[in-house]
Formats: C-alpha cells, sequence, structure tokens
C-alpha cells in the first residue's frame, strides 16, 4: 500500500479492512495537530467533504485555556464552530497507527466560508500564493532536533517533571558508538516517518546527552511545514510505544544545550534554484541576496514566530550552538544565517534561530514574507561576517526576550502589511498571554533561591 493514499486507494483499503480509522487535524498556534478520529466508512460518506471543530483551537494556550482578550474567538461570540475542510492531497498513511490515515485539513469561516486568517497553514499559504505571483516556487526543508529520554510521559507528568534521564549518557554528536542504544527507537522513527511518506533522509546524535536530530528532504514550503508537524507528532508516539518520552523544547535543561530546527530556504523557477548564480560571488544571485537582506532587516519582527516562548529566549547562549547575532556568515554556526552550500547549485539560506518548539507553518511564513519584502525592495545584505559572533558586539543582537520579540511584531508595519491587522494582533496576544502567565506563576527555581534565605 502505497504511503501517500489517493482516494481511491483509500476506499480500497477501507474495503479489504486494511484501514479503518482516518484522522483528520489541523494546526493550532501551537504547532500541535488537533482534530478527529474517525471510523473510516464515515469519513468516506461524510468527513472527506467537511467536519467541524469549535473555533477555541486557535485561542488557546499550552494547557488549552480558553484565554481572554482575543477578537476572533471569545465567550462573548459564544465559541462557535470552524469547518475542517481535508487537503486530500495529504492524505497519507499512519504505519506507526494500526490500520491508520491521516489527512491535514484546512480551517474556514463557519459564517463567511472563507479561509481563517489567523489559521497558520493559512498563513503561510497566502505566503506562499505571494511568491508564486512573483514567479518563484519556495522550497524549505527543517532540521528537528530533539531529547530522548528513558521515562515515560505519564511517568513524568505523574512525577511533576523531575530531570528525566537522557537514553545517552553523554554527548552523542555524531557518533555511531554513542547513540546505539538510541538506536532501537530512532530506527522505528525514521523506518514510521519514511513510511507515512515522509522522506527521511537520516538521523544523529546532537550536541548533548540523549539529544537526537531527524532529517527529511526538502519540498515545497506548505509539504515542509506538513511534514515537520507530523515528524513531531510521529517521534512522540513512537517514543510512546517504547515507553520512553522526547521533548521539542528549546531548552529543557539551563546547563545542557538547546534544541533547535534549522530552516533551509531557496526559491525555484522552472524546476531550478535561482539562488544559484554561477558568475556571483559565494554563487549567490542577485534574488538571493535580496532575499536575505530581507530576513537580516526583519529579523526583530518575525523572531516571535523563530521563538514563541519565554524558554524559547533561554535557547540563545554563548557557546552552545545557538545564535545570538542577526548577521549572516558563509558557513558559521554562530550566524543566525547560514550560507550552505556556496557556490553549487544547492545554495541556500539557513535560518539558525529557531527553536525546536517554533510552530513551523507560521516560522516558514514569517521568514518568506520576509524574504520577499527584501526582493521587492532589493534590500542588500551587505558583506558577510566571519569569526567566533558570539564576541561581537557591534552585530545586530537577536532579540533576547519574549517580550522584546513581542513588541517588535506589534509595532511592524511590514508584517501588517504580509499578514494583515488581525493576524499580527492574534500573535502579539498569544505571545502577551505567555509573558503573563510566566510573570504569574511561581517556579521552583524561585522556591529553592527564596525560600529560606528571602
Amino acid at each position: 500500500m502505497p504511503a501517500n493514499l489517493s482516494l481511491e486507494a483509500l476506499k480500497s483499503a477501507v474495503a479489504s479492512g486494511d484501514i479503518d480509522t482516518v484522522i483528520v487535524c489541523i494546526c493550532d498556534m501551537q504547532g500541535r495537530l488537533q482534530g478527529k478520529r474517525f471510523h473510516a466508512q464515515h469519513f468516506l460518506e461524510s468527513a472527506v467533504e467537511e467536519t467541524h471543530c469549535c473555533n477555541y483551537l486557535l485561542a488557546t494556550d499550552m494547557e488549552m485555556v480558553t484565554v481572554p482578550g482575543y477578537e476572533a474567538s471569545s465567550w462573548s461570540r459564544g465559541y462557535g464552530d470552524y469547518i475542517m475542510k481535508p487537503d486530500l492531497a495529504t492524505l497519507r498513511l499512519i504505519p506507526w497507527a494500526d490500520g491508520t490515515a491521516l489527512v491535514m485539513a484546512d480551517l474556514y469561516d463557519h459564517h463567511t466560508h472563507e479561509l481563517v486568517p489567523h489559521a497558520p497553514r493559512t498563513i503561510l499559504k497566502k505566503q506562499v500564493e505571494r511568491a508564486r505571483a512573483m514567479g518563484f516556487e519556495p522550497m524549505m526543508a527543517t532540521e528537528l532536533e530533539f531529547f530522548l529520554f528513558e521515562e515515560s510521559f505519564a511517568e513524568l507528568f505523574d512525577n511533576g517533571y523531575p530531570t528525566p534521564t537522557p537514553m545517552a549518557r553523554y554527548n552523542v554528536d555524531y557518533s555511531i558508538m554513542g547513540s546505539t542504544r538510541d538506536e532501537p527507537i530512532m530506527r522505528a522513527i525514521r523506518n514510521g516517518l519514511y513510511g507515512a511518506g515522509i522522506p527521511i533522509e537520516c538521523s544523529k546524535g546532537e550536541a548533548d546527552a540523549g539529544q537526537e536530530e531527524v532529517n527529511a528532504k526538502y519540498s515545497d514550503a506548505i509539504d515542509t511545514a506538513d511534514m515537520h508537524s507530523l515528524i513531531k507528532l510521529g517521534t512522540k508516539q513512537i517514543a510512546q510505544d517504547y515507553g520512553a518520552s522526547v521533548t521539542f523544547m528549546a531548552k529543557y535543561d539551563d546547563k545542557r544545550a538547546g534544541s533547535s530546527s534549522h530552516i533551509h530556504q531557496s526559491l525555484w523557477q522552472g524546476g531550478a534554484n535561482i539562488f544559484y548564480d554561477a558568475d556571483a560571488a559565494y554563487g549567490m544571485s542577485d534574488t538571493m541576496r535580496h532575499y536575505l537582506a530581507g530576513q537580516l532587516a526583519y529579523t526583530r519582527d518575525i523572531a516571535v514566530f523563530l521563538a514563541p516562548y519565554i524558554n524559547s529566549y533561554k535557547r540563545f547562549c554563548v557557546g552552545m550552538f545557538a545564535p545570538t547575532k542577526a548577521v549572516w556568515s558563509l558557513d558559521n554556526r554562530t550566524a543566525g544565517y547560514r550560507i550552505c552550500g556556496e557556490s553549487t547549485k544547492s545554495v541556500r539560506v539557513e535560518c539558525r534561530i529557531g527553536g525546536a518548539d517554533l510552530n513551523p507553518y507560521l516560522a516558514c511564513a514569517a521568514l518568506l514574507a520576509a524574504g520577499l519584502e527584501g526582493i521587492e525592495r532589493k534590500l542588500e545584505p551587505g558583506a558577510p561576517i566571519s569569526g567566533d559572533l558570539y564576541l561581537n558586539d557591534t552585530a545586530p543582537q537577536v532579540p533576547r526576550s519574549l517580550l522584546e520579540a513581542a513588541e517588535a511584531l506589534n509595532g511592524s508595519e511590514f508584517l501588517r502589511k504580509a499578514f494583515g491587522d488581525d493576524v499580527v494582533s492574534h500573535y502579539h496576544r498569544a505571545a502577551r498571554w505567555e509573558i503573563e502567565e510566566a510573570m504569574r506563576v511561581v517556579t521552583d527555581w524561585e522556591r529553592t533561591r527564596g525560600f529560606e534565605r528571602a
């Protein structure tokens, strides 16, 4: 049975009893897949056209709290419905769940039947449409880092999240022997995701004890964001099946490295990468230079989509491979933007700012919007910066906090033009709520520091 299912193939699999469940899901603001599991026959008879969900799914926080202050969804508006319309091009088998297929859905307003403007997939779709109107096809890939632990999700939850035990006991970056203990789970993750139609290229040990990275082949921007969401879901579910757990937190422990999600980007025309110019310095075409310059110019504006939580900014520390400066460089891992494939047909921009906790639709949309703005304005990136950028005090700084990033988002004329006022206000409210909650909650660190000595 093919991993990517046509509707006819699904009908055949349902008739033969090979598939009995179809998951219909959307991506929420936090990058999680939310939706329903359908009896496969009912999906074919009804939900294949549309189903419905409460519109609070785009107005809650990580705890599913009904957050006050949103214009689009609130108690005063009654928390009505959205239409979930399956995108049948995304229909696929889910090998790690017996007899199960999955399809992504787009969200439509129940009354106007228009796409919900602040839905993450809608935001990315609109920027892709903008790029296509300019003659470009955005191609992207995301790398995903995470930590793999011996304890189960339930065990950690029930015990108040004590410090978990990494599956690997020491830094296993590129180590074949060191990552051997992880391999039964990592092999299942690679094979399961590949069987779901996600072209997994490899996995590897990363830069701290228990840290792993999994990479999928580049694709068009929307497919890449869909795959990213499924990689996170599949990784968590497969680890759970083994009685283990993973975290995609940007920084789960102040003594450990953070987990990133680097985003590789290029623009194509006629099946070729137009970022490449054999006669230009570093093989970078004018289009690529303008695109890169746009991202450099608007890093502060889009930072909240690359680092969406209080915890996200704890990853930006010296000496642990997370960039702290919004500059570009050639094959330099201390820069916010690294040029990969220099002077080759695969030349591309790698944004290294985003953490593994980002929402892939929002992050890819924000980067694309900034790059297209740079092209339209013919911005120039200047010369590449070299050396240890952690020590460069004159280079532009990545925002140091969610508050700083949230206010940059709120004041961004560029993003209000690209995304719309309502969308910017919606995600500014989301960021402010995270800040308000962090200010309200007493942490273990505060109690340890001040219980006796304050």
